[in-house]
């Protein structure tokens, strides 16, 4: 489960334009849910970067704790709470990496999951809108994720769906079909991303020190039959 991001300041504009600032880039070295989160929506005929709670809240939602911030990808369709946002309300979150725990005999060791290039990666993510009035709202999301694939799985049990940057507005978009975006609920490659155990500062949500995402070991990453 996707409980932390890592977001550092990277070149929205040259990598996925056009792209519209409604806000700027929200940078934590550890963003934790309940928390507002940047994401790029399709409005008005374009992507557009803003501001969202990380924390799925429909409008009957009681109790805010209970606002999900993951949504597995094998029961979006049965969900009513993730169904009608897959349909038409889908984001992404660019992110240069998030974190996991692994599960130890000595407790829980932190890992920061990145691109194994360090590239910036675009996370999955649905989103929807509760009207506090008639002119007010609030936005919120929670991201997609999908079982790890066999380079990950000894870190985590599940991973957040990658969207590769061809595919960004095809996902966006709200009219895409349904089928053409299912196909992208899937585990990225096995090369593309990597861990690296990094310090258990990151544990305090309030720890906002770049410290939190230094490796103290190497990297762990897939290694294909060219290298062996």
């Amino acid at each position: 489960m996707t409980g932390r991001l890592y977001v550092r300041e990277m070149p929205l504009t040259d990598w996925l334009a056009p792209i519209h600032y409604d806000e700027a880039l929200i940078i934590s070295p550890n963003l934790a849910p309940r928390q507002g989160v940047s994401a790029i929506r399709w409005e008005q005929g374009g992507r557009h970067l803003g501001t969202l709670f990380w924390g799925l809240t429909p409008p009957w939602l009681e109790v805010l704790d209970h606002a999900p911030h993951n949504a597995r990808a094998e029961t979006l369709n049965s969900r009513p709470m993730f169904r009608e946002a897959l349909q038409a309300r889908r984001c992404v979150v660019p992110v240069s990496g998030f974190y996991a725990w692994k599960v130890q005999s000595r407790g829980k060791q932190p890992y920061l999951i990145t691109h194994t290039q360090r590239f910036p990666l675009l996370l999955a993510g649905l989103w929807c809108r509760y009207h506090t009035s008639l002119n007010a709202y609030n936005d919120s999301m929670a991201l997609i994720t999908v079982p790890a694939n066999a380079c990950l799985s000894p870190v985590t049990d599940r991973l957040p769906v990658v969207i590769a940057p061809e595919q960004l507005d095809t996902w966006l978009h709200p009219s895409s079909a349904l089928p053409d975006i299912q196909q992208q609920l899937v585990p990225a490659c096995l090369e593309l991303l990597g861990a690296f155990p990094v310090s258990r500062y990151v544990n305090n949500p309030a720890y906002q020190s770049p410290a939190c995402a230094h490796p103290v070991g190497p990297m762990l990453k897939w290694a294909s039959t060219e290298e062996l």
